[in-house]
């Protein structure tokens, strides 16, 4: 028989799957950068550009330093472990989505530059989490969702430069947004839903007296 900690830490395992090989690719990637002393920085996203174009793919799994990788590696563990874990049924569609629309958008609409790192995807995942938790209107959901705005509400400035030529793609951060917040829409009715209370019908019990729909009432 199998016990209910069993089946959650299965839960827990596959939800696991995905994030850390991820990071395993990224991290490798950077290590022989490191080692070898070259880098893939032309394996980004050139808007607009035919060799820019398969930086859709590859942009987010290269990282301009140490620094960025870890910058990046611990929200996209806990963000995209809580889209696994909490999203099961739709949680591979949605991040695949996320990582594909924000690449697209950014080569279709972003600066003159090359743009690498999981940022975009990042933010895909956060807006993903934030917006479905309350659209669904499902306790467990928006506590997620408030905890992710706690962890990571800051990441809302990222969006918006203070000046065009910033060193970091807020392109990318931008256009995650939207395709997490688009598909949380999209997905709304996909996926965990809050339970739907079915309301049974009582039955009443006299045990004091019997009450004859015939009898006549006395007063």
């Amino acid at each position: 028989m199998i016990k209910p900690s069993d089946i959650e830490l299965r839960k827990i395992k596959t939800a696991l799957i995905v994030p850390i090989f991820f990071l395993l690719i990224t991290f490798s990637l950077k290590l022989i950068e490191t080692l070898e002393g070259f880098s893939l920085v032309e394996w980004g996203i050139k808007p607009l550009s035919l060799i820019g174009l398969p930086g859709i793919l590859l942009a987010p799994l290269v990282h301009s330093d140490w620094e960025h990788f870890f910058a990046n590696a611990i929200p996209l563990f806990v963000l995209g472990t809580s889209l696994f874990y909490f999203y099961r049924g739709i949680s591979i569609k949605v991040f695949l989505l996320i990582y594909l629309l924000t690449g697209l958008w950014v080569w279709l609409g972003a600066r003159d530059a090359w743009h690498i790192g999981a940022s975009g995807v990042i933010y895909g995942l956060a807006a993903f989490l934030v917006f479905g938790g309350f659209l669904r209107n499902y306790i467990p959901l928006m506590a997620i969702s408030l905890m992710v705005v706690f962890l990571y509400g800051g990441m809302i400035w990222g969006i918006f430069p203070f000046e065009w030529d910033v060193p970091y793609s807020w392109e990318s951060h931008l256009w995650g947004t939207v395709a997490g917040g688009l598909l949380a829409v999209f997905y709304r009715n996909k996926g965990p839903q809050k339970p739907i209370k079915e309301w049974h019908d009582e039955e009443y019990d006299y045990p004091f007296w019997e009450v004859d729909a015939n009898s006549e009432v006395e007063k």
